[in-house]
């Protein structure tokens, strides 16, 4: 496994890109870290990354919606989305638009680096889950796909799933749970 040798570090937790940084300079990547969507898109002018590590809340930007930015400023870069809110909709809504990969938060370097890898032509394709999600678990997934689709705004995404704001805002942060133990 192999990781790119420029890469871009997008995420607003700093301590996590310091982390981050330090592991891939130990393995020979030269690495800059950028904490918001302006300052990103503007390491990009000086900055020809090959790899784009970016997280999907930086704090009033959405990485959701950078990603075309950045497949624009910088279309040789795979894009690997890395997420604490993981979910079946941010990771498909994230491929649709440019990305690369998808990579739930905390991850190891070597996930990482497996996430920049280019599939395997012989690899079969995965095994569909043995149970399917629950009916709560898709429910929430669809509503993140939705407010995704609307930049984030919730009061967006509540008059489009026909529901008060309060209630979408209730219901996004009960986090179901996994259905079955890891």
């Amino acid at each position: 496994m192999s990781l790119p040798a420029r890469m871009l570090l997008i995420d607003d937790d700093l301590a996590f890109c310091q982390v981050l940084a330090r592991m891939l300079t130990r393995r020979g990547v030269e690495v800059q870290a950028r904490h918001d969507a302006a300052s990103a898109l503007a390491a990009l002018e000086d900055f020809a990354a090959d790899g784009i590590v970016l997280d999907l809340k930086l704090g009033a930007d959405n990485g959701l919606l950078l990603i075309h930015d950045l497949r624009a400023r910088c279309p040789q870069a795979r894009i690997v989305l890395a997420t604490g809110y993981a979910s079946i909709a941010t990771a498909v809504d994230a491929m649709r638009r440019g990305a690369w990969n998808y990579l739930p938060k905390p991850f190891d370097i070597d996930a990482l680096a497996q996430a920049f890898e280019s599939p395997s032509p012989q690899a079969p394709p995965p095994e569909p889950p043995a149970e399917p999600p629950s009916l709560r678990r898709q429910g929430w997934e669809h509503m993140q796909r939705v407010l995704a689709e609307c930049g984030g705004n919730v009061s967006a995404a509540a008059r489009m799933l026909g529901v008060d704001r309060r209630t979408l805002q209730r219901k996004l942060a009960k986090r179901p749970v996994r259905e079955r133990p890891e």
